[in-house]
């Protein structure tokens, strides 16, 4: 099979294409022929050895965690797929080795959902780790309608599914982005401020007593986050694990059919919106991981394995 590998930490410019032998397939596992993949920060940085003090990783890796295809071969006892089966994934593994920039890859079963009809490879391999990581901390932060949320970096790829999850629970939704994002948000309903110097005040032009939580999805906003935080509020981080420290809660999700499948029903139904910027070939994975660590993406982007 083609994959795209690094048989060694570094940049962008350690990615080679290559053939690769088609992954074996054990009980409880399904090979799946990838469709599509995309691309996540979390992904360059493992390349660059950013997780190594937390997973091992066994060269040449393939990286990639998101995945949408067919389901190839299901191994033994898996009753609940058949061959031809279109499921999606958010495929972390144990240790960073056979991702999901490849033609094939084995998952457990347990990882991988059906794929709605109503809904696109492209979507369905754009939405698992951004949504996920995005259900699990609006759930964490217990919205209730009348509830007022702070989403820093909501025209993000887990931001921008946040707020509309956090709409779905009737809070009032206010959202960092540049002013090129803030039409963006505007159309979901979010009210739209400019990060950077100054932010808390204008928070506070629209929440004058401050807000009931806080998603950061950005970094380095623990102090305006906890300056605008009413007394009992509740607010996460996927990006700063000091948060736990002060009162928060670190978000590091994992892989959870159950919840992927919601995520696509939502979409299916017209009730989440994908937000996709481009498409990559396999071939361009290197070229579209510095479009993400350039923070060029406005949207997420999408690897067409068949292409």
């Amino acid at each position: 099979m083609r994959a795209m590998t690094y048989d060694r930490y570094g940049d962008p410019d350690v990615l080679q294409l290559r053939d690769l032998p088609t992954p074996k397939v054990g009980p409880g596992q399904i090979l799946v022929r990838v469709s599509r993949a995309s691309v996540n920060p979390v992904d360059w940085k493992v390349m660059a050895g950013g997780l190594d003090a937390m997973m091992d990783a066994h060269f040449p890796v393939v990286p990639g965690w998101d995945v949408a295809g067919a389901v190839e071969q299901a191994g033994p006892d898996t009753p609940e797929f058949t061959p031809g089966d279109r499921v999606a994934a958010y495929g972390r593994k144990m240790v960073v080795s056979g991702g999901t920039f490849a033609e094939y890859v084995t998952l457990p079963a347990e990882f991988a959902t059906t794929i709605p009809d109503g809904v696109g490879d492209d979507a369905a391999a754009a939405l698992p780790l951004t949504g996920l990581t995005a259900k699990r901390s609006i759930e964490a932060l217990d919205l209730t309608a009348g509830h007022t949320v702070l989403i820093h970096a909501a025209a993000g790829g887990v931001g921008y599914l946040a707020a509309q999850l956090a709409l779905r629970q009737g809070a009032t939704v206010i959202g960092t982005a540049s002013e090129a994002s803030a039409g963006k948000l505007r159309d979901l309903g979010v009210a739209p401020v400019a990060y950077g110097a100054g932010l808390a005040e204008r928070v506070r032009e629209i929440a004058p007593d401050g807000v009931d939580a806080v998603a950061d999805y950005a970094g380095d906003v623990l102090e305006t986050t906890l300056a605008l935080l009413k007394d009992g509020g509740r607010h996460v981080s996927i990006t700063d694990p000091s948060v736990a420290e002060r009162g928060g809660r670190w978000i590091w999700v994992r892989p959870d059919a159950a919840g992927l499948a919601e995520l696509l029903r939502l979409v299916d139904a017209g009730e989440l919106r994908v937000d996709i910027d481009r498409t990559f070939g396999l071939g361009e994975v290197a070229e579209a991981f510095r479009v993400s660590q350039a923070g060029e993406a406005k949207g997420k982007l999408v690897i067409d394995v068949t292409r």
